[in-house]
């Protein structure tokens, strides 16, 4: 498949103008999921809305991955481009079949349904299609500390989740502060070990495509981490609008 710069210059420039737009509207009002969803919002069960939402980033790169990609490094393309899917992988299928989570507005499963494909996209294509890398590159001290970077965040992510699932019996929906790993530290620990996965992804691959992403991901969940901390403190917080500063 031939490459497509201006595509993906456009779609990375998005992405940093759609994450300081979310930014700013977080400002006024939280993304209303999870705890702070309405109450009157039509929903869809969270194993379901999780698998649908998350999936595309998933199977985007993999259609891509059956594409003959141009001359280069295959082992690297496909190694960061494996680090991708592995993260969409573990959301889509393990956490979406684990969860305990509340349902999922529809009009958020909508938006993530065309962000996870459109980034996918951006990612895959990127990689696969685009990215030129030299000989030695997969030797290169930048590539194994970024995905090391990955790996760790990934690591408190999934066990932050583990830590949130343990908090809930089957079928409850209740919100109760967690304790242990990470969360003695941060209150979003789940949230900050998706942070540094991207942060590490996006050293690892050292591209404007990856750094979008990385700044789009920080701009979505960070404020969202800094409301859970504020509710934390200051006791759960159920339906209705909430900012995140």
């Amino acid at each position: 498949m031939e490459c497509r710069e201006a595509v993906v210059s456009y779609l990375s420039w998005g992405l940093v103008v759609g994450g300081g737009a979310y930014l700013l509207r977080q400002m006024q009002n939280c993304a209303e999921y999870g705890r702070y969803a309405p109450t009157q919002a039509h929903c869809c069960p969270a194993r379901l809305g999780w698998f649908l939402q998350e999936v595309p980033a998933l199977f985007v790169p993999l259609l891509l991955l059956l594409l003959p990609a141009e001359a280069g490094s295959g082992t690297g393309r496909r190694l960061l481009v494996g680090t991708f899917m592995l993260h969409y992988f573990h959301r889509s299928i393990i956490y979406a079949l684990l969860t305990r989570g509340r349902p999922i507005p529809l009009i958020i499963i909508v938006s993530a349904v065309i962000f996870c494909s459109i980034n996918g996209f951006l990612q895959g294509h990127f990689l696969l299609h685009c990215a030129r890398f030299e000989d030695t590159w997969l030797t290169r001290a930048r590539l194994t500390a970024g995905v090391l970077v990955f790996a760790l965040g990934m690591i408190v992510n999934i066990h932050s989740d583990y830590i949130l699932r343990g908090l809930r019996k089957p079928g409850e929906v209740v919100y109760r502060v967690p304790h242990g790993g990470m969360f003695e530290f941060v209150s979003g620990a789940n949230f900050f070990g998706e942070i540094v996965e991207w942060c590490g992804y996006a050293v690892a691959v050292w591209s404007l495509p990856a750094f979008a992403f990385a700044f789009f991901t920080i701009c979505s969940i960070g404020p969202r981490a800094c409301m859970h901390h504020r509710s934390h403190r200051g006791g759960a917080v159920h339906g209705g609008t909430h900012t995140c500063f």
